[in-house]
Parts: C-alpha cells; structure tokens; sequence
C-alpha cells in the first residue's frame, strides 16, 4: 500500500539531505506529520493513493510541459480513476498538468510566468534549487526539465502537497520532492542552495525584509535569487500596504514599486540586482476553470475599469527581479 512516507522520493530525500544543515526537514513528509496538521481530509486523500492503479509512464515531458505518459498508456478504468482522485484535490491552482490523458486546467497558466523568467536566469543544470511557496509543485517539475540536479520546493497548505503527491505517485524517481511546511521552519543559515525562487510570496509577509534574509540565509554565496511578486508604478521608497484586501485577497501586506524591491534586495545585501520582466496579469494567465471554479481574477477587478482593483487600488502587476548572494560572513 501507498503511504506518505514510504515513496522511492522520501528515502532518497532523507539521503540529500544527510549531514546537511536541512537534515531534520525530511521529517516533514512522514505520514505522522501531515496527521500531526489535524487537516480533517487527511486519511480520505491518504486512502486515495492506496486506489491508484500502478500504470507506468510511456514518456515523460517535463521541458515543454509538465505531462507524465498518454491516454494510450492505461484503460478507460484507470483513466477514470485517476480524474476522480484529482478532482478530489480541488481546486488547482498551478498547472496545467497533463497525466495520462486527464489535462488538468488550472486556474493559473503558471507556464506563461516561467517562459518569461526562462530566458534570464542562471541555468539550473546541475543545480540544487529551492522553490519557496511552490504550491503543487508545478514550476518544480520545469525545473527539473532544465537538469536542476534536486528541487525542493514548500507550501504549508496541505491541498497543493496531496497535488504534488498524485504526480509524484507515478515519479517517484525524479528528484522532485515538496514538503508542507513554510520557509520559517528551516534552520538559520542553511546555505546549501545555488538557486533559490520566491514567486507570489513575498507581499504575504508581514515583514517582507526578514522574507529576503530568509532566502539569503538558504542560498550559497554566489547563488542567484528568483524573486517573483506583485508590484505598483512608484518611486524608490514607495509601497502600497491595502488597509483591508486587495483583489479580495487576504493577508496582502506590502505591494512594493519595482525600485523599492531593488533599493530592499540591496539593503539585505544581495549583489547585481536588476528587474527583468514586469507584466500585468490578465485574464489568460488566471481564470475560473472547471477545475479551480471558485472566483478568480476577474472577480478581483473592478466591473466597469479593469485597472483598478474592486477595492479601487491598482490591478495587479507582477514583476521578475533577480539578484546574487553575496560572500557568506562568518
């Protein structure tokens, strides 16, 4: 029977991370630590796995997409099987997955936002990499397809890793591996990461310099930082901090200008900081899709002028800027 903490991935994340500073996180994947978040679906989505048919994988494309095998690799049965525990997962927010056959149309078109950062970044071959709010672990598998040597991406929210775990269900053998925790459960100073991403996270921390020191304090000396995040027309020092929602999102803090975030990059101490991309988000990149059919972008919008929010603040803009750690002190 399938178990959270027996898959092929478990073990040999236990073994990347011996006699590293990250040691203790692979206890963060064991059965009795998603039972331990007292999350009420816990044994129906664990149970789920255990139904799974064992179907293998005519081919794999991580690069282009993230699709694992075809329709023609298993029968209108176990077809159905597999869209039947993924929709139990719902709703999904990054994707679109493909696996075996069942296109999962999620409510973001989170390849969109990785074709843009491709082109700039580092090359992740041979790599390790961290993923920071990584969700279901979507933009880990495109990692992956660069030859990033192990990706770790985390998210507390138990959804997106049963998500990732259905993947992972029929990969166990990649060196993808999520774990349901924040940021703020890592050791100081691990340091072990020569890239490490950060998309969509930063404007949910209450104090988003602590946030970049975090991610300093996992990257080598030299590493690059991917920093992905929402941001508002402004000079340097301004930030917009929404006094309630923004875009009817909770817990919005700070909506930082493209040269506050540099001008915070380099107060931490980061090197070579330069924002390469900033995009306004529009409705091809997130929607409602039957598979995330809750309310989405455009009910975050204002009806009768889509560049202000329903709160009447600025539409989102979401912006690319990357950065170097700079050499470790002692």
């Amino acid at each position: 029977m399938w178990h959270a903490r027996d898959t092929e991935a478990d073990q040999r994340l236990r073994l990347l991370l011996q006699d590293t500073p990250l040691e203790a996180l692979s206890d963060y994947a064991s059965e009795a630590y998603l039972y331990s978040r007292k999350h009420g679906l816990t044994e129906r989505w664990l149970t789920l796995f255990d139904e799974l048919p064992a179907i293998r994988a005519s081919s794999i494309d991580l690069a282009t997409q993230v699709r694992i095998g075809q329709a023609g690799d298993c029968t209108a049965e176990q077809q159905a099987v597999i869209e039947k525990a993924a929709r139990t997962f719902m709703p999904w927010r990054k994707g679109p997955w493909s696996l075996f056959g069942v296109d999962i149309d999620t409510e973001w078109r989170s390849d969109m936002k990785w074709d843009r950062l491709l082109p700039h970044i580092q090359p992740l071959a041979g790599r390790r990499v961290l993923d920071v709010g990584c969700g279901n672990g979507y933009h880990c598998y495109r990692m992956l397809g660069e030859n990033a040597d192990m990706v770790l991406g985390v998210d507390p929210h138990p959804a997106y890793f049963f998500q990732y775990r259905l993947m992972q269900h029929f990969l166990r053998h990649l060196a993808v591996f999520v774990l349901p925790i924040t940021l703020d459960q890592f050791p100081d100073k691990s340091g072990v990461f020569d890239t490490v991403f950060s998309m969509g996270v930063l404007y949910h921390r209450r104090s988003p310099i602590d946030h970049l020191f975090q991610l300093q304090s996992c990257l080598r000396a030299g590493g690059e930082l991917v920093l992905e995040s929402l941001v508002v027309d402004g000079p340097d020092g301004y930030a917009l901090m929404p006094e309630d929602r923004y875009c009817q999102m909770r817990n919005v803090w700070f909506l930082p200008s493209v040269a506050t975030t540099e001008s915070w990059l380099r107060r931490c101490g980061f090197r070579d900081v330069r924002t390469v991309d900033v995009n306004a988000t529009d409705s091809h990149e997130q929607r409602t899709t039957s598979w995330m059919p809750f309310q989405s972008l455009r009910d975050g919008l204002d009806p009768h002028n889509p560049a202000l929010s329903v709160e009447g603040l600025p539409a989102p803009k979401r912006a690319i800027t990357l950065a170097t750690a700079p050499p470790k002190r002692n």
